[in-house]
């Protein structure tokens, strides 16, 4: 069974960082992707970053040039770098790994940023 878990968020001023990390087990195949969504109240969910299995990665249009994804050496474990925080970026941030069977989601880790 695969499990993620999630650690780093918190409450920060804007303009601030955080930096988010989530390892997975029970993984059994490959993984394609391993990354993060998020989802404020009343929204969907959203992309925030995701990084494929040759190192290839994709952002979402609002975190462009602020947040950075990276995975640790085994790569089973992700991190996500968020600097110039603002406060349209609170929001439940969840690790999402998907080894070709669909994704398997975290229980999210709330990221809250006052202005």
């Amino acid at each position: 069974q695969v499990r993620l878990v999630e650690s780093g968020g918190g409450l920060v001023q804007a303009g601030g960082s955080l930096r988010l990390s989530c390892t997975a087990s029970g993984i059994i195949f490959s993984i394609n992707f391993m990354g993060w969504y998020r989802q404020a109240p009343g929204k969907q969910r959203e992309l925030v970053a995701v990084i494929r299995s040759g190192g290839g990665t994709n952002y979402g249009d609002s975190v462009k040039g602020r947040f950075t994804i990276s995975r640790g050496n085994a790569k089973n474990t992700v991190y996500l770098q968020m600097n110039s925080l603002k406060s349209e970026d609170t929001a439940v941030y969840y690790c999402v790994v998907d080894q070709g069977l669909g994704p398997n989601w975290g229980q999210g880790t709330q990221v809250t940023v006052s202005s």
